[in-house]
């Protein structure tokens, strides 16, 4: 009888689950206002999520870069996770910092406003339902690699110049998907909206001032329609050879905000397909990878110092200036057939055996085309010359740190099925392409710019690249590092997606 009733209470009695995932927000303005003018505001963003007894903070900042440039320190990641697990006993390991990679102008006490949005979300934890999915906007962006003819990649920048029209063969690819995470209280109210995008925030505003590009306006725009106090989150992805779309224009002002509008609708387009359910799981990780600085900076310097050598061995003198080039090549363009004079001229001189109008027309061109020529070898000396100071400035850090290798941290965070994984790197958009393709799962995502900033990590195909554009030129690793990063991160996701 005894053992009976110990078995109805066994079976009577409420099985053990795992406790609800409790999400929290908050954001803190970080525009410094005293360094000009300002167009819009740029924040630091705070989501924690608890569940049992596993705290992940996940903070998006608008900002170029955690660390090593802009107004960002180095000590800034560790100065925030060291205060957060005094303070709240967070992990460092648990805390996840994208940077938006806009360059806006931010306080100097960033670190500060960072933790006291952290804490403001922590006191706001509520129970929360999940939903993920994905969108689509192929509206706003552009690759910035330029396929040349003759097999090497220039990028574009306003840096410097374009290529000439005739010498380019074709464009890289973009990455359209958005990766979406829906956030709702148990009552069905908003509580976030967490979302992917691969570009560049370099696009500016008209006049100038402070921004936080399109990111900025994307979440204005969301946050707005769902409502609610609801937050936007935005994950930079694999920007590091996306520009924005005509970032090149010059026939009208630069603007931001029409992107932004466009990729908020298409987030919200995707956020009202997701249905949001309880009890999501909450995972993460960290670990270091160990990845080959790049050993061949002296000898790509080298080689672009010697095509300086080669371009400028090809100037050519000629008797004319700006002043009269212009108007020679206009003149020749619009009047080919008689560009010095009036039809009548050359009518009455050829009557009377004369062809010396013909014959300074001759000499002309050939002054023209020698000038376009030049004008075409300072262009691309100026490419050279732009990205051979970046070389310059690598080799510098490389011989600094003493060692062949750098160590950095990758992070993988799973959100009900949500799962990404995170890089301090610019990573160029095919390695984020060719790692969704070998993990195959649709909810399975990839972000730069995260929790440091080791400048661009573009494929091993583009880091060999000739032709000297930023992202093989502004970057610490070896060619080799991209198998190493590739495969260590879909394993992450794997592994945060198996039961």
């Amino acid at each position: 009888m005894k053992h009976l009733s110990l078995l109805v209470f066994l079976l009577l009695a409420p099985l053990a689950v795992a406790a609800p995932l409790k999400a929290g927000v908050a954001k803190v303005e970080i525009t410094d206002r005293s360094a000009g003018p300002v167009n819009d505001s740029s924040y630091v963003k705070a989501l924690v999520l608890q569940s049992d007894d596993r705290t992940v903070v996940i903070v998006t900042v608008d900002v170029v870069a955690i660390g090593e440039i802009g107004r960002i320190g180095n000590g800034y990641l560790a100065s925030v996770r060291a205060q957060l697990q005094k303070d709240l006993g967070i992990p460092p390991e648990n805390v996840l910092i994208n940077a938006s990679h806009c360059h806006s102008i931010v306080r100097a006490d960033a670190d500060t406003l960072t933790v006291q949005a952290v804490k403001m979300a922590a006191k706001e934890l509520v129970p929360v339902k999940v939903g993920a999915g994905t969108g689509q906007e192929d509206r706003i962006s552009e690759n910035r690699r330029l396929k040349m003819k003759d097999g090497s990649e220039v990028d574009m920048r306003r840096a410097y110049a374009m290529p000439r029209d005739e010498d380019i063969a074709g464009v890289g690819p973009i990455d359209p998907q958005i990766a979406v995470l829906r956030l709702d209280r148990v009552d069905g109210g908003p509580l976030a909206v967490l979302y992917e995008f691969a570009c560049h925030p370099i696009m500016g505003m008209p006049g100038g001032g402070n921004t936080a590009d399109y990111p900025g306006f994307a979440s204005k725009v969301i946050e707005e329609n769902i409502g609610h106090g609801a937050l936007a989150f935005f994950i930079q992805g694999c920007a590091g050879d996306i520009n924005p779309v005509r970032y090149k224009e010059v026939t009208e002002p630069h603007n931001a905000e029409i992107l932004g509008n466009r990729l908020g609708l298409s987030v919200l387009q995707a956020v009202h397909q997701i249905e949001s359910k309880e009890n999501a799981p909450l995972r993460c990780s960290s670990e270091i990878l160990v990845l080959p600085r790049g050993n061949d900076l002296e000898q790509r310097m080298a080689a672009n110092q010697a095509e300086q050598v080669k371009l400028l061995s090809k100037l050519r003198p000629t008797n004319i200036n700006f002043k009269a080039f212009l108007p020679l090549l206009l003149e020749q363009r619009m009047w080919p057939e008689f560009p010095s004079h009036h039809a009548q001229s050359y009518l009455h001189d050829r009557a009377l055996g004369r062809d010396d109008l013909p014959q300074l027309d001759a000499a002309n061109r050939a002054e023209v085309e020698a000038y376009l020529q030049n004008i075409q070898i300072m262009e691309e000396l100026t490419r050279l010359t732009t990205n051979f100071a970046l070389l310059k400035k690598h080799l510098a850090q490389t011989q600094a740190a003493g060692k062949p290798t750098i160590d950095v941290e990758l992070a993988g965070v799973r959100i009900g099925d949500f799962k990404l994984v995170t890089f301090p790197g610019e990573l160029t958009v095919e390695i984020g392409l060719n790692i969704k393709r070998a993990v195959g799962d649709p909810l399975a995502f990839v972000a730069g710019y995260t929790n440091g900033y080791i400048y661009y990590t573009p494929t091993a195909v583009q880091r060999r690249n000739t032709g000297y554009a930023q992202e093989d030129c502004d970057s610490l690793v070896a060619p080799e590092w991209q198998k190493l990063f590739e495969e260590r991160a879909a394993a992450i996701l794997k592994k945060l997606a198996a039961p």
